[in-house]
């Protein structure tokens, strides 16, 4: 078989395969190097769609559109919380990031779904308004501010990148989280807004397996491909330890300051 034949047979797998891959407590910025090696993959058609579901120790990231004003709490105050901030290339302003925040990571090939980024986060949206329908929460958009809100209160930011029609960055869902910490900043660069929580809401622990059933049973209906669980061996000969491990000061951080790419 000629190699054009193979490599046109090699792009209809990976336009027909996708995997789940749920890799726990992850540090944020071996999880930025991850997404951009998968980016890299996928752009060439070395894997197919992938989503990463996880949830990060604390962190705060600037987006694109990211205010240094917005953050409310000194780099002193920061530093002794063991708190690092990373300035990234997703849209949105300033958001917190922490335990009891389900991450959620798709590693797009956007063209394939006839998606421009309007519509595509429209439907990372609709995947969150779904989830929390499934445990009883109505939510609602706001077309000036986008996420996903409960009355007044933001439960989801959203903010991706797209290269070569391909994403990266998500969306963040707030299950169990300490909303104490969204004091830091301004969340979203929207001040005297609050935020809230799945547990907030219902006055009840929410099992993280079970909603992670549910955000993949969503996304699989929203974005559609013959999607399987993988681990992350499963795309690495040697992978690295991407899940995270506590250090000693017990924050499961390398470290604290500004880090971001030139």
């Amino acid at each position: 078989m000629a190699s054009d034949e193979l490599h046109i047979l090699q792009i209809e797998f990976m336009e027909r395969r996708g995997y789940i891959i749920d890799l726990g407590m992850v540090d944020y910025e071996k999880t930025w190097n991850l997404q951009h090696q998968l980016w890299s993959k996928r752009v060439n058609n070395i894997v197919p769609d992938m989503l990463l579901i996880l949830e990060h120790p604390h962190v705060i990231t600037l987006g694109r559109r990211g205010n240094r004003l917005h953050l409310l709490a000194s780099p002193e105050a920061l530093e002794a919380m063991k708190i690092p901030i990373f300035h990234v290339e997703r849209g949105g302003d300033v958001t917190y990031h922490g335990p009891g925040q389900i991450v959620v990571y798709p590693i797009l090939h956007l063209k394939e779904y006839g998606y421009r980024i309007v519509r595509y986060v429209d439907q990372l949206e609709e995947v969150i308004l779904r989830v929390l329908r499934d445990f009883g929460i109505e939510g609602r958009r706001d077309s000036l501010n986008r996420g996903v809100w409960v009355e007044e209160e933001k439960i989801a930011s959203v903010g991706v990148a797209i290269r070569q029609w391909v994403s990266f960055h998500g969306f963040a869902l707030n299950y169990g989280t300490d909303l104490t910490y969204f004091d830091l900043i301004n969340p979203c660069g929207l001040e005297g807004k609050k935020m809230t929580s799945m547990v907030k809401i219902l006055g009840r622990r929410i099992s993280r397996e079970e909603l992670v059933k549910r955000i993949s049973f969503r996304f699989k209906q929203t974005f559609e491909r013959g999607w399987e669980e993988k681990e992350l061996k499963d795309l690495f000969p040697s992978p690295p330890d991407y899940r995270q491990a506590l250090n000693r000061d017990g924050t499961g951080q390398a470290g604290s300051g500004e880090r971001g790419r030139p």
